[in-house]
């Protein structure tokens, strides 16, 4: 049975006696006199804490739903209907186990670490700055949905509407890992809103995820490499406009990487906030350097540029939400575009781990129209 196997690999990753042995040591460093004078070595233990909560919560949460289940087929076999219970029961079970096997599929060093997102609209005007603000807007939800903390660090607003592009922090464990399933060019098909002959339009955006790196990983940044230019915060004006120059943007001269943040009124806290984006992406910016040769096989189905998006959005002349890389077709397209990506992150973690897509055999809308 599929669950009883997910439940072995799940007993493969997760030793809940093992992580209340670390959980009680963690708790016993809490309670030293000096614990908050270095606020950052506290709020490492501080994560890593409630990281260990969360699974030992979940392992709970398991062994109650399988307790349960082990009562229900034991009525069952006493001749007692409780068909819909166990259905229901098994509901649950699966999607706990399901969010367990995603969390052993993420791979590389930086998986569990945060992730710095931008979006880009591709060439078309107000109808794919519209578009970057609707994924804007569904990577946030999917970060609520999921208790993660979200920081815009920079947006460029579009001419008459949308976004031009926009770059922000989503914060917490697991994150690049997981969202590792949407860097590349997403596509959108509807009849547009902008076009006075209600005409169909397709609409392309860009989106790439870096991993936040802390000062544990040293990054070489020279002085005298960076760039670092100051200006006016945009806005939408009023009594809050921005009148002084503390917006920061950085170029990195040998990369010719351009990071900037304008979200706080603070030169300083830009500043750093620009930093951390840099940092950030001149590792990437490395990291790609060295995995090129390794990947050449690998990512020559997954590579990203406007002639090879890795997801169509199709909101008409049907609707339906399709992988290119898993072959996973959703017809739900307002819950995806309100930020439940669960189903298409886990296939994609799937696909990419085994190579199997999750529609083979499966009658599968493959016209999707220009």
């Amino acid at each position: 049975m599929r669950s009883a196997s997910r439940l072995k690999l799940c007993g493969a990753i997760f030793d809940a006696p093992a992580r209340r042995t670390q959980l009680a040591k963690l708790e016993e460093q809490t309670h030293a006199p000096d614990f908050w004078s270095q606020p950052e070595k506290s709020q490492k233990i501080m994560q890593e804490r409630k990281r260990l909560e969360e699974q030992i919560d979940q392992d709970t949460k398991i062994l109650a739903l399988t307790s349960d289940l082990d009562t229900l087929f034991e009525l069952a076999r006493e001749g007692e209907n409780v068909n819909g219970d166990i259905e229901r029961e098994m509901h649950s079970f699966a999607g706990e186990l399901e969010k367990l096997e995603t969390k052993m599929l993420l791979s590389g060093e930086n998986a569990g670490r945060s992730a710095i997102v931008t979006i880009h609209p591709g060439a078309g005007g107000t109808e794919s700055q519209d578009w970057a603000e609707m994924l804007l807007r569904m990577y946030l939800r999917w970060a609520e949905r999921n208790g993660f903390e979200t920081v815009i660090t920079d947006r460029l607003e579009g001419e008459g509407a949308g976004i031009k592009s926009v770059t922000f922090e989503v914060n917490g464990e697991n994150v690049y890992g997981l969202l590792q399933s949407e860097v590349g060019v997403h596509r959108l098909v509807r009849i547009s809103p902008f076009d006075a002959n209600a005409r169909r339009h397709t609409s392309f955006a860009s989106v790439f995820v870096y991993p936040q790196i802390d000062d544990e990983i040293k990054i070489d940044i020279k002085p005298e490499d960076v760039r670092v230019d100051t200006f006016r915060a945009s806005g939408a004006g009023g009594q809050h406009v921005n009148r002084t120059d503390s917006a920061i943007r950085m170029t990195h001269i040998p990369t010719n990487i351009v990071v900037q943040c304008q979200n706080e009124r603070s030169q300083h806290k830009n500043r750093a906030s620009a930093m951390k984006q840099l940092r950030a992406k001149l590792y990437e910016h490395e990291m790609d350097k060295k995995r090129a040769e390794d990947r050449k096989m690998e990512d020559t189905k997954l590579e990203i540029n406007f002639g090879s998006q890795i997801r169509s959005y199709v909101l008409a002349p049907y609707r339906l939400i399709k992988d290119h890389r898993t072959k996973l077709a959703i017809g739900d397209v307002d819950r995806v575009l309100d930020g439940d990506l669960d189903a298409l992150i886990h296939a994609y973690l799937v696909f990419r781990k085994t190579g199997k897509t999750a529609a083979d055999g499966k009658d599968v809308k493959d016209d999707i129209p220009d």
